[in-house]
């Protein structure tokens, strides 16, 4: 291999062409949009491996494919290669990272299609934000329900699907045998001393199992809809994620997703991650501001730097 300057280093793991513990090889970091490929797409990708890598295939934690073994003289062939099939690389640097959804998608606790989300997320801001600088990477993830197997609280934003309960103690029978609080995972419904059944709001995580679970239909849907999370850290460093109180629309998470953006964009110092920021200037004063639409006013001032960037790049 040619020897590599730190800034050509740099430029091809911006790519996401990372070199490995050798000094020789490159592993590529090929984005998985939604957490899934087609077989077309795996054997696309098996065949770049054994062609111009070593034959092998890693998953990240992350659900994107890493092909490794590359040589430096083999990256822009395989990046044509990959590209015939509508594959690309990236997930490095500080910007947003490729989303990560769990399978809520077909999975029998899910209650969100966490792929199409995925992918919606993904088009707005992976690719829309991808020329925007931040002070250090950003990550999303989507979890499908309550149970948090892609652990959402440990992302910079988490998303969790939730189906809120509509009950009312008025419609109860006082069945001795009642489904609402057999299906309950929380032990949040429970029987009173008058017979009645009661739902523990407290206990409760919308986890949407006691929706239907009533013989007499006294459990209905009131609102499926979407909690997030904000400023959680897995690394050498953690911090569990601040939940923001409230089930909100697909709309209004977008919007908060473009405020949080904005606002680490704007006040968030350089190497800084986002939970730590968020404490830095006050969970408080955060929530607050996050809550608020005025940061949206001032979108074109904070991103005028990157949007002038940009425009030079495209001249």
């Amino acid at each position: 291999m040619a020897k590599l300057t730190a800034e050509e280093k740099k430029a091809l793991k911006g790519r996401g062409y990372v070199i490995t513990n050798d000094g020789e090889h490159f592993i590529a970091r090929v984005i998985t949009v939604d957490g899934t490929l087609t077989a077309d797409e795996m054997n696309v990708l098996s065949e770049a491996a054994k062609k111009f890598g070593n034959g092998v295939v890693a998953m990240t934690s992350r659900m994107t494919v890493e092909v490794q073994g590359i040589p430096y003289e083999n990256i822009e062939a395989f990046d044509a290669f990959i590209g015939e099939a509508g594959l690309y690389t990236g997930g490095t640097g500080a910007r947003v990272r490729p989303i990560v959804p769990c399978k809520g998608t077909v999975c029998i606790h899910g209650i969100i299609d966490t792929q199409a989300l995925a992918r919606e997320l993904h088009e707005t801001f992976y690719k829309g934000w991808y020329d925007v600088k931040l002070p250090h990477k950003f990550k999303i993830g989507v979890g499908g329900c309550p149970n948090n197997c892609i652990k959402p609280g440990l992302n910079d934003f988490g998303i969790m699907g939730q189906r809120v309960p509509e009950y009312d103690m008025d419609d109860c029978s006082g069945c001795k045998k009642c489904g609402v609080i057999d299906v309950c995972p929380m032990k949040a419904a429970f029987m009173n001393d008058d017979g009645l059944m009661e739902i523990n709001k407290d206990l409760c995580n919308n986890c949407g199992k006691c929706v239907g679970a009533c013989h007499f239909d006294c459990v209905s849907e009131k609102k499926v809809g979407y909690k997030i999370m904000v400023g959680g850290i897995w690394g050498k460093r953690q911090r569990i994620a601040t939940v923001i109180d409230e089930v909100y629309t697909k709309e209004e998470l977008f919007k908060m997703v473009e405020k949080a953006l904005l606002l680490y964009r704007e006040q968030g110092e350089t190497g800084e991650r986002f939970g730590m920021f968020i404490e830095r200037i006050g969970t408080e004063n955060f929530i607050a501001q996050l809550k608020s639409d005025e940061v949206l006013e001032r979108k074109e001032a904070i991103l005028a730097a990157d949007l002038h960037t940009k425009s030079k790049a495209t001249c």
